[in-house]
Parts: structure tokens; C-alpha cells; sequence
């Protein structure tokens, strides 16, 4: 049983930052890709910054300049270090990994902007 864990979500005032961790309960494979993705209230699930195992990023573009992607394999850990955090960042964060055909996620963890 894989399992996910996330942390470091909160309340944060606007053009804060916050830095959200993952650790996930296996050391996978090489062959593997980890991200964040988001969900607000009443709204769908979507995509905010991917890693793979070679370190390659990708970012949405309502994350690009702010939002870096980050692991740290040792720690079978992956990092979102959030910057100039806006109202509409405000979500639910989870973490997700995907091994071959095989799909992960945690429980989330809450990010609130606000003043």
C-alpha cells in the first residue's frame, strides 16, 4: 500500500509564501512522476506543477514565476514552495504520483490567502 502524506498548508496573507511537502511512503522507481494539483471550491481538479525522475518541471501557467517544484529522493520527499501567493490560490493542494499505470494521491492539505 503506497500512501502520501502532505503538510505545510494554512492561512497565509496575500503575497506571502508557504512551502507544501509530500513524503510518500515508498522509495519508487526511477520511472516515476510526481506533482501538485489543486481544487477549489466548486471547481475541478487541476493541474499545478509536475517532476520527474530526471528533474524535468513543468508548471502551469498560473504557477510559472512563483511556484517551484522541487524532491528530495533521500527523503523520498516532494516539495511546492509557493511565493507571492494571491486570493485565488486558495484551494485544496495534493500530492501525486504516478508509476507506470499506477496512480497516487494524498488526503490534501488546505491553503488559504487571505487578509
Amino acid at each position: 500500500q503506497v500512501h502520501l502524506v502532505e503538510s505545510g498548508g494554512g492561512l497565509v496573507q496575500p503575497g506571502g509564501s508557504l512551502r507544501l511537502s509530500c513524503v510518500v511512503s515508498i522509495s519508487a522507481s526511477n520511472n516515476k512522476l510526481m506533482g501538485w494539483y489543486r481544487q477549489a471550491p466548486g471547481k475541478q481538479r487541476e493541474f499545478v506543477a509536475t517532476i520527474t525522475s530526471s528533474g524535468r518541471t513543468n508548471y502551469a501557467d498560473s504557477a510559472k514565476g512563483r511556484f517551484t517544484i522541487s524532491t528530495d529522493n533521500a527523503k523520498n520527499t516532494v516539495y511546492l514552495q509557493m511565493n507571492s501567493l494571491k486570493p485565488e490560490d486558495t484551494a485544496v493542494y495534493y500530492c501525486n504520483l504516478l508509476v507506470g499505470s499506477f496512480d497516487y494521491w494524498g488526503q490534501g492539505t488546505q491553503v488559504t490567502v487571505s487578509s
